[in-house]
């Protein structure tokens, strides 16, 4: 495995590459060019800038995290194919340069929610929470105030204010698009794109719905084993696959993820590895990486990745605010280092175990 950090580049992170590159066991960073829209194509100066001031700290770009889908595209719109091609030539850049992973998300309008940005604990922590009763009250239109407003200052990834300021152009956008349609629509932009892929060798990673259900009446077709064995299936090539995250997957308990993980053998290109804790139906709140702290046993999945022989990039995924640090939710450094340190030591522990064998 190789073990990374996500990192949103100089001027969107209150962490610092100084700061990674001193988790032991943290030898990369996914990263991602923050400012540029969806749909327009990525400079290759930029692209060559951001790798220098990476491996200027002795780091790598293992992958980025996003490049992110034109709503056209996702829509399946009469343009969509003019924000293909942006999408390939973006896919050329960086095959290049050398990236060869590729985390994306094919969720209507948001890509992702949350009903508290910093829910308090009782160990003083605060936390990322999602409780089904309380989003069932918020206007959805009124749902970028609420989580702009805890976001510290921050730009929240997926929240930009400069997309999410046409909300409601964008359900309209959507207001005929189902599961099929959706689906078929992502079918057709990664059939457009394997060619390119195929040609660098760039591993397009999916990243699962978050939560694993509709939310606002949008559709979701990234939610259990079943939706991404049909995906594979429909678009049968070894550069199409999933970033296993755990949270995402399991904020749905029927979804066993050591049984997932060992079923998509292959498929995974990326892990987001991370614990929450049910507390309700469809409420839950995430938690340090740590078993106990949470409701997944991480080591059945840390077990299930080193099974499968997965040695492609994994990150500690959001993590706790913790010792007064102020940055985006879920991504201080101080929680995800902890997170680091313990996922690397249950993968150093399962190692040694099994060849002990």
């Amino acid at each position: 495995m190789k073990l990374s950090l996500r990192w949103f580049g100089t001027g969107h992170d209150s962490v610092t590459l100084e700061q990674i590159r001193q988790i032991p066991g943290v030898k990369g960073v996914i990263t991602t060019l923050y400012d540029i829209p969806a749909g327009d194509v990525w400079p290759i100066e930029r692209i060559r800038a951001l790798k220098e001031e990476v491996e200027g700290y002795g780091l790598k770009i293992f992958g980025i995290e996003s490049v992110n889908v034109h709503d056209a595209i996702k829509a399946g719109l009469p343009d969509r194919d003019k924000y293909i091609e942006n999408y390939i030539k973006t896919l050329e850049v960086l095959g290049v340069s050398g990236i060869d992973v590729v985390c994306y998300n094919f969720m209507p309008v948001f890509d992702w929610v949350r009903s508290d940005l910093a829910k308090p604990r009782e160990d003083g922590s605060t936390v990322l929470s999602y409780d089904q009763e309380i989003i069932d009250r918020i206007d959805p239109m009124k749902i970028f105030k609420a989580m702009d407003s805890g976001s510290n200052g921050f730009v929240l990834p997926g929240w930009e204010p400069e997309r999410l300021a046409h909300i409601k152009e964008l359900f309209e956008l959507y207001s005929d698009i189902d599961n099929k349609k959706l689906f078929d629509n992502m079918v057709y932009f990664l059939k457009a794109i394997m060619p390119i892929c195929e040609k660098y060798g760039i591993k397009m990673a999916v990243h699962p719905d978050d939560p694993a259900w509709p939310i606002f009446g949008l559709p979701r077709i990234v939610t259990n084993l079943e939706n991404l064995e049909r995906l594979f299936e429909a678009v049968d090539s070894p550069c199409n696959g999933v970033t296993l995250c755990t949270g995402s997957l399991a904020s749905n308990p029927e979804n066993d993820i050591p049984e997932i993980v060992r079923a998509l053998k292959g498929r995974i290109h990326f892990a987001h590895v991370r614990n929450l804790k049910y507390i309700g139906t469809r409420k839950f709140d995430e938690s340090a990486h740590l078993s106990a702290d949470g409701s997944l046993d991480m080591f059945e999945i840390m077990k299930a990745f080193y099974d499968i022989g997965f040695d492609g990039p994994f990150r500690p995924d959001h993590g706790r605010a913790i010792w007064g640090e102020k940055g985006m939710p879920g991504y201080g450094l101080f929680d995800r280092a902890l997170g680091a340190a313990y996922l690397n030591g249950l993968w150093e522990a399962i190692t040694k175990m099994e060849k002990g064998k």
